[in-house]
């Protein structure tokens, strides 16, 4: 006898081709495998009576205030406890409902949908990023003077630093890199902005050279529009805006070129971001931060196939909040877009550790595993070729193919 649990599918599947099954039986049996619970916040008493009815009528639950059962209390918060079969049953049924429940059962469709979407691509120039097949790691090289983690290439006093970037983006590629990042101005806790003249001369003779000499995607790391538009007409397919596209002119930018974007959730900038840090409730603030800055890159025309995100760990996040980030990160699955992650040698890492950022390489590979483990689509990381044999690793285990 054998009692287990699995993480996804695909382990359920092969367990069941090794019994025999037939493949139309798995097709039938694979969404009865899979339990989701599903929060509904400020439903009515009738609604979370009615919701109760369906799902015990399909073999699952709903968890709800005794005051909702009794009528006590009018509106609340329920807990969904169902297998995905079931979950698309109550859809079905709920479509059939008065009291705005055929609402309730559309909003629910359309997030378990994104929730276990299993077809996320991003198209670039030339390539195209298939997050069903792997997780893809981004290389960090950072061109500033003042990059917290000791690594910033423009620290060297050389003409030939160009060159010296090439080199280290091909050694991170050699070492497992898909795409490699490239940031002119530091984005560490208090970092003053620097003047857009200073960012493009900084930035601008790395990219134009790393475009001519290596053929992975090119990401370009800034808030301003100008350098956005600079850096793609010198050859970067990616903008990753710690702002989070909070500048009307990137957006525009990034529709025009059909770039595709990293939206990553910041409180502040850098120069405040650590200062006063209040949430109401974490996640869901974030989640709903992202959502809304999706909706307002997609009505100003950026594809919604070539959107990303990042919760943002270390920008104004405490230690604990970012452990927590990344413990529920599956969450932000519901917003049906690519998940970035960039845990690199970060301060939560050093004061769980008691580290400096120089040896904070084990700590970033176990990050950006559990961060996997949880929907990360991609990782960003200076640390590539560790992070690299860990992910290795990694999947190894989970497909018994090492």
């Amino acid at each position: 006898m054998r009692i287990f649990s699995f993480g996804d599918n695909d382990e359920v599947k092969k367990v069941m081709c090794d019994i025999g099954v037939d493949p139309y039986g798995i097709r039938i049996m694979l969404p009865k495998t899979a339990t989701f619970l599903i929060h509904l916040s400020a439903v009515s008493n009738i609604t979370a009576n009615i919701l109760k009815q369906e799902m015990l009528s399909l073999g699952g639950d709903v968890a709800v205030a005794r005051g909702a059962l009794t009528g006590k209390i009018k509106k609340g918060d329920c807990l969904i406890i169902g297998q995905l079969n079931q979950l698309c049953s109550l859809v079905r049924k709920l479509k059939l409902q008065p009291f705005g429940l055929n609402k309730l059962a559309n909003e629910l469709e359309e997030n378990l949908d994104k929730y276990t979407g299993r077809n996320l691509v991003l198209p670039l120039k030339k390539r195209v990023l298939n997050f069903n097949a792997k997780t893809y790691i981004m290389g960090v090289i950072n061109l500033t003077p003042d990059s917290f983690s000791g690594d910033g290439l423009y620290s060297i006093k050389t003409s030939d630093y160009p060159e010296l970037a090439l080199l280290k983006a091909r050694q991170m590629l050699k070492d497992g890199a898909d795409i490699i990042d490239l940031g002119g101005e530091s984005s560490r806790p208090g970092a003053k902005s620097i003047s857009l003249k200073e960012e493009l001369q900084r930035v601008l003779p790395v990219l134009r050279k790393l475009a001519k000499n290596i053929s992975a995607p090119i990401s370009i790391d800034t808030t301003k529009a100008e350098v956005a538009k600079a850096s793609l007409d010198s050859g970067a397919r990616i903008i990753n805006d710690i702002s989070g596209l909070r500048d009307r002119q990137m957006v525009k930018i990034a529709a025009k070129y059909k770039a595709a974007v990293v939206i990553m959730h910041m409180l502040g900038n850098p120069l405040d971001m650590q200062k006063r840090i209040v949430y109401k409730s974490l996640i869901e603030d974030i989640t709903s931060w992202l959502k809304n800055a999706i909706d307002t890159a997609e009505y100003a025309g950026i594809n919604p196939d070539k959107i990303i995100v990042d919760p943002g760990l270390g920008f104004g996040k405490k230690p604990g909040q970012n452990l927590e980030i990344i413990k529920r990160l599956a969450e932000l699955k519901i917003l049906g877009k690519p998940i970035l992650v960039g845990p690199c040698r970060k301060s939560f890492i050093g004061k769980v550790l008691n580290v400096n950022p120089a040896e904070r390489s084990i700590g970033t590979a176990t990050a950006c595993v559990m961060a996997v483990e949880r929907g990360a689509n991609i990782v960003r990381v200076h640390d590539v070729k560790q992070v690299n044999q860990a992910l290795k690793m990694a999947a190894a285990i989970r497909s018994n193919n090492a």
